[in-house]
């Protein structure tokens, strides 16, 4: 049976090769973002299963918007939308600046996430998947930006045991360094980009398709009693036992 995913931040990167792993399988995607040419854009390249709809996730009376645009039952929830959108700031600022850096992350990372899903929750269909997008930095620190990651893994416990019941399952799926992302693209020195590989016990970057592949398989019946997890992919980066 074709299922309805949605991708938030679904035009470029790791959102963009979701929505490629699923319409591979032909499932129908909505493509979500800020930025409505680049949504055009990836959905004519998807082809006829691709919709893109702009939507900022952050803000309430858009989501509301969205959700009269979607299909009333949707299998696959894909909260990918965020980065780091904190910013560098003088070395004197004032309590002010540094409150607009922290919450402008938590905003992009922990609060779209949150306002998707409970704006969507009543959609999802009897067995569904939520993938939230997380990051290395919510274990290795990196400011306002980690601390909005290891906040979202937080608050996936408490969805998991919310959506549990109705047979719903919710994980985190963690990237270490992505290459081809714009994420990373023209912010890393070389030197810098040496080290992160470095760090791998694999001795590359990652792929977006590699972070792809781990959310398409939370999807299939072989995961679907793994819930309440983060599962990290960054080739060793940042080990667990």
């Amino acid at each position: 049976m074709t299922r309805n995913i949605l991708v938030t931040g679904g035009g470029t990167g790791i959102g963009y090769a979701i929505a490629e792993r699923f319409i591979a399988d032909g499932d129908t995607v909505y493509l979500t973002g800020r930025r409505p040419a680049v949504l055009d854009k990836a959905a004519a390249a998807l082809g006829d299963r691709a919709h893109a709809l702009p939507c900022d996730h952050t803000d309430p009376d858009q989501l509301t918007a969205l959700a009269s645009r979607l299909p009333d039952r949707l299998d696959v929830l894909v909260n990918n939308a965020g980065g780091n959108t904190g910013f560098d700031l003088p070395e004197r600022a004032g309590l002010a600046a540094l409150a607009e850096a922290w919450w402008s992350n938590l905003n992009a990372n922990l609060l779209s996430a949150v306002l998707t899903t409970h704006a969507l929750a009543d959609r999802l269909t009897e067995g569904a998947s939520v993938i939230h997008i997380g990051s290395i930095a919510a274990d290795q620190g990196s400011g306002s930006y980690g601390a909005a990651k290891a906040a979202l893994s937080s608050w996936n416990i408490d969805l998991a045991r919310t959506l549990g019941p109705r047979d719903i399952t919710t994980n985190i799926v963690s990237p270490g360094y992505i290459a081809d992302t714009e994420f990373f693209r023209d912010k890393l020195t070389p030197d810098r980009r040496n080290t992160l590989i470095a760090n791998t016990f694999t001795h590359r970057p990652g792929a977006p398709a590699d972070i792809a592949e781990t959310v398409h398989f939370l999807t299939t019946p072989g995961a679907h009693h793994i819930t309440a997890q983060t599962i990290n992919v960054n080739g060793g980066a940042h080990p667990t036992r």
